[in-house]
């Protein structure tokens, strides 16, 4: 099977219990890369702390054998000549807490994940090919490395819903 590539954005409303529906452009993708054995609509998804930036990765539980891969590649890659690696590599990227959502996107995003990013009643998804980057709005403005467009999505979106950052 060809692995669906995520792309699209789009904001959130999440309510007092963490409850957040993915976008639409997003949710297809990912159902289509992890299919319920049952054939009904939903699925499964992995939350989990950014390895550098202050939000979230989102991703279906088929990206963590990538993931892994490209994890040892960089810690062989990363080895001293005593044999000992930075062990600092995979911890940064292994948080993770896979969640269910449901046939319209919605989902409980886990307690630390998202105490960790930030998010407050607004969540910004980006398909970032690979995986979903999960950001409160205003952190993702705030952020100086961000590009241009991804701050002016961000904006756009939450113009839509009357609220200027």
């Amino acid at each position: 099977m060809t692995r669906g590539r995520y792309q699209g954005d789009g904001i959130g409303l999440v309510d007092d219990k963490g409850r957040v529906a993915i976008p639409s452009a997003l949710r297809t993708t990912l159902a289509a890369n992890a299919p319920k054995a049952d054939g009904k609509t939903g699925g499964t998804i992995v939350i989990g702390a950014h390895q550098k930036n202050p939000c979230l990765i989102a991703y279906d539980p088929g990206y963590l054998d990538i993931l892994a891969a490209q994890l040892d590649k960089r810690e062989a890659e990363n080895t001293a000549p005593d044999g000992e690696f930075d062990y600092n590599i995979k911890r940064a990227a292994a948080s993770g807490e896979a969640v269910p959502f449901d046939g319209s996107g919605r989902f409980i995003m886990p307690a630390f994940p998202r105490f960790y990013a930030g998010i407050g009643e607004h969540a910004f998804f980006y398909g970032v090919l690979d995986y979903i980057e999960i950001w409160d709005p205003r952190t993702l403005i705030d952020t100086p490395d961000m590009p241009r467009v991804v701050k002016a999505m961000a904006q756009f979106h939450m113009a839509q819903k009357g609220i200027a950052l």
